[in-house]
């Protein structure tokens, strides 16, 4: 076995999107290659509901693959062509954007105004950028969670995972997407394909993974000549873990537990041509869905 070093450890930054929603940026808008397969992450969390009713009226996509994940509150959503429904909690909506769709998110809170949830966007080959776009709308209660004895739970949204298998299929990029808690003081091992890219978002609790390569000057407990590497501080919640390569990662649970989503893909190593929600492979092939879009044929 070859543990996966942690090569970055960035914190999220507020921001604005749709129509006036306060929500944390994980990642997104960088470099493509630094997560390929994954463009983006966004964590949607509110207790204000003046922060987040406003949602995300109508706006296209086109090249790409998007992952809603709601943990409190609701999403009602509507595309154009004629779909609608509702993601409650625990629910999750992977939609294959493909050649193109028009559609909004408008989120509501539950009894107390809570909101919370994520949304992933994942690239699609080139070969799958023009697809008849498509929904997988999963329940909660579709989605298998795998206890083990030491309490270490895992939710397995799509991937294979502890001879279990997500819901979630047909994915390009074979993507694991697992929401996974550690109890208190529990040290864990976790399997991640080694030809995939991979990264966890720690939103609950605080925990330290062991391999810090320590690029970024964090220091370690245990500086290369020990068994165990550790960042001295433990990430917390609201933070992004980024792994360099090997075929697991191991973590050590902070005195409340952790959870987190631990996510990894297998890149596609296209060139890149993105503006906002059209991610496509030449700047021509931008172009032109802008083109479609004012013309009003964006739609097939």
């Amino acid at each position: 076995m070859s543990i996966r070093p942690v090569t970055h450890i960035g914190a999220t930054q507020p921001t604005l999107e749709g129509a006036g929603v306060k929500l944390d940026r994980v990642f997104g808008f960088q470099d493509p290659e630094m997560l390929d397969p994954f463009l983006l992450l966004d964590d949607f969390r509110n207790e204000r509901p003046e922060d987040y009713l406003a949602g995300f009226p109508w706006h296209p996509h086109r090249g790409i693959e998007t992952i809603t994940y709601v943990l409190a509150g609701t999403v009602e959503h509507g595309d154009s062509l004629g779909n609608t429904g509702n993601l409650g909690a625990g629910d999750v909506q992977w939609m294959t954007a493909g050649r193109g769709i028009m559609h909004q998110e408008m989120p509501k809170g539950d009894a107390n105004g809570r909101m919370h949830g994520f949304q992933l966007w994942a690239n699609l080959p080139a070969s799958e950028k023009m697809t008849e776009p498509r929904y997988q709308d999963v329940t909660s209660n579709d989605i298998p969670v795998v206890v083990d004895d030491d309490g270490t739970a895992a939710r397995i949204i799509c991937g294979n995972f502890w001879g279990k298998s997500g819901p979630v299929d047909g994915i390009a990029a074979e993507p694991q997407y697992l929401d996974i808690s550690v109890p208190p003081g529990r040290q864990k091992r976790f399997k991640v394909d080694t030809y995939k890219q991979a990264f966890a978002y720690i939103f609950e609790g605080s925990g330290s993974f062991e391999g810090a390569s320590d690029p970024f000057g964090v220091l370690t407990e245990k500086e290369f000549g020990g068994e165990e590497l550790k960042f001295r501080d433990q990430t917390g919640d609201r933070t992004l873990v980024i792994f360099g390569t090997g075929d697991e990662i191991v973590v050590q649970a902070g005195d409340q537990g952790i959870r987190f989503l631990l996510v990894s893909g297998a890149p596609i190593k296209e060139p890149v041509a993105w503006h906002g929600p059209i991610v496509m492979n030449t700047k021509d092939e931008l172009r032109q869905a802008i083109s479609e879009l004012r013309a009003g044929t964006f739609i097939r």
